[in-house]
């Protein structure tokens, strides 16, 4: 960058001299780091403008990895995050990756190489049990910082913020057992998917909590998609289920498309639950009750997390559960005569 490249020709002694400062604060105030007050920056900015430094027009990039843009969630997460970095000279630059893939470790490799100076991964190797998670190592290696949205990589002891998803389970459940509903089924994302499998956790202990666990529980495993939903909602219904919980709004939708099919009505025959919060739900008919992930409280915690230790400074490791909120909407009733 242009400004960081002058000071390297001048010297940052020579500025830290002018401005009565140690050439950490220069290098500091060149890169927009926090912990300076306002009069030493101003101190230093009047040397470099002495010394001739030209003031930095460019911003930092820091690389946010993420499986999919077709998801809401991934959207509200990316864009608080670059508002939380952007007052700091930071900005975002997007990977599109499926998770632990060779693509996400070469456009790691490559952006490490152009100079990022911060990653965050969204629900990407990071929610894989069995993911690569050579980019992960290779910015601990390069001293890059990083942080975990929903799930942590490989045992990394890099800061983690995720969704509560066993609590977010257990909130469905309670709400559709204190409508009367006994046979509640789940439709969860892939088996070794570390969310899906919290979930699907989840949704057994609310049984057992509710003594619902003397059956083989109703719990169908796909894709987070439309597609999936409609799959395993057949099945679940099939299987006698009067309420779904599913793990992601599109798979509800597609249950809820599954119960249509065989003549039934969402919510008299079917009461259905969908996770995320997707834009629209007041919209659908009927509108769907869903549990939604705190994306504004995760986007901001990770956001100054990393802001921290791009600057210098200590994070919290480990891994931080944020609890979700059920949205009550039009989707889950009573259970139906007969139907517990």
């Amino acid at each position: 960058m242009a400004e960081r490249r002058a000071a390297e020709r001048i010297g940052l002694s020579e500025v830290a001299r002018l401005a009565r400062v140690s050439e950490a604060t220069v290098s500091r105030v060149i890169n927009r780091k926090s912990g300076v007050s306002t009069r030493t920056r101003e101190a230093v900015e009047r040397a470099m403008t002495a010394l001739n430094v030209s003031r930095r027009t460019e911003g930092e990039l820091v690389l946010v990895v993420v499986p999919e843009l077709a998801n809401d969630v991934f959207t509200r997460l990316a864009e608080r995050i670059e508002a939380e970095l952007s007052p700091f000279g930071l900005h975002i630059v997007l990977s599109l990756a499926v998770p632990g893939s060779a693509r996400e470790r070469i456009f790691v490799e490559s952006t490490v190489g152009a100079g990022i100076v911060g990653a965050v991964f969204l629900s990407a190797s990071n929610t894989m049990a069995r993911a690569d998670h050579t980019a992960q190592r290779m910015l601990t290696e390069r001293r890059v910082p990083f942080v975990n949205v929903n799930g942590g990589a490989g045992g990394a002891a890099a800061p983690t913020y995720s969704t509560d998803d066993r609590r977010a389970a257990e909130l469905a459940v309670d709400h559709l057992h204190a409508l009367g509903h006994r046979r509640i089924a789940m439709l969860a994302g892939p088996a070794g998917n570390l969310l899906a499998d919290r979930r699907a956790d989840g949704f057994r202990a609310a049984l057992r909590k509710h003594g619902l666990d003397g059956e083989r529980p109703l719990l169908a495993r796909q894709l987070f998609t439309v597609d999936g939903g409609r799959s395993g909602g057949a099945d679940l219904i099939a299987g006698g289920a009067t309420a779904i919980v599913a793990a992601s709004d599109r798979m509800a939708l597609g249950a809820a498309s599954a119960a249509s099919r065989r003549g039934l009505s969402v919510p008299r025959d079917l009461s259905v639950v969908g996770y995320d919060d997707s834009p629209f739900l007041d919209l659908t008919a009927p509108p769907l009750t869903t549990v939604r992930q705190p994306t504004e409280t995760l986007g901001r915690h990770a956001a100054q997390a990393l802001q921290l230790m791009i600057s210098g400074r200590a994070a919290p490791g480990g891994e931080v559960l944020i609890d979700p909120e059920l949205r009550i909407r039009g989707s889950t009733a009573a259970c139906p005569a007969g139907g517990g």
